[in-house]
């Protein structure tokens, strides 16, 4: 990993507005999520814009929580949240969608940023950066799955 961003890509066979209506639901975040780790929402879910935020319950070996803020927002065109973990003392990566319009579609990109991140030296030199890209690319699958 030679930058701090890992980001992947592909064509859904879907209209943006539809993209952007599962991804700005925090309560369907868990329904796509190819990680495994998101359990669900803390809270009742409400539609995201920017500066809501919004608690995960996450489990990655370990149940922990997380606190997620939208720092990006552009209707039906990109959506980012970053998220901080046990209370603020880690995390600070960021995760952007961007949803491009296309014959086929949309074409959609999504970033782990982890410029921000406490953690950055430490995510960035270990297994995690081929971890998530793997990760990504089956969120992106079970995005275009849920869509279909």
């Amino acid at each position: 990993m030679n930058s701090h961003s890992v980001s992947v890509d592909r064509v859904i066979d879907a209209p943006p507005a539809e993209i952007f209506a599962l991804l700005a639901d925090a309560g369907r975040h868990q329904s796509f999520d190819g990680s495994g780790s998101v359990q669900g929402t803390r809270n009742e879910s409400e539609p995201l814009e920017l500066g809501t935020t919004f608690g995960m319950s996450m489990k990655m070996g370990f149940a922990y929580k997380t606190a997620n803020t939208v720092i990006e927002f552009e209707r039906d065109r990109l959506i980012a949240w970053q998220t901080r973990g046990f209370g603020g003392f880690i995390g600070g990566r960021i995760w952007r969608y961007e949803l491009i319009p296309v014959e086929q579609g949309t074409h959609v990109i999504e970033t782990w940023d982890i410029s921000q991140d406490k953690q950055r030296f430490l995510l960035k030199h270990s297994n995690f950066p081929a971890m998530t890209r793997k990760n990504m690319t089956e969120t992106l699958e079970r995005i275009s799955q849920a869509l279909a």
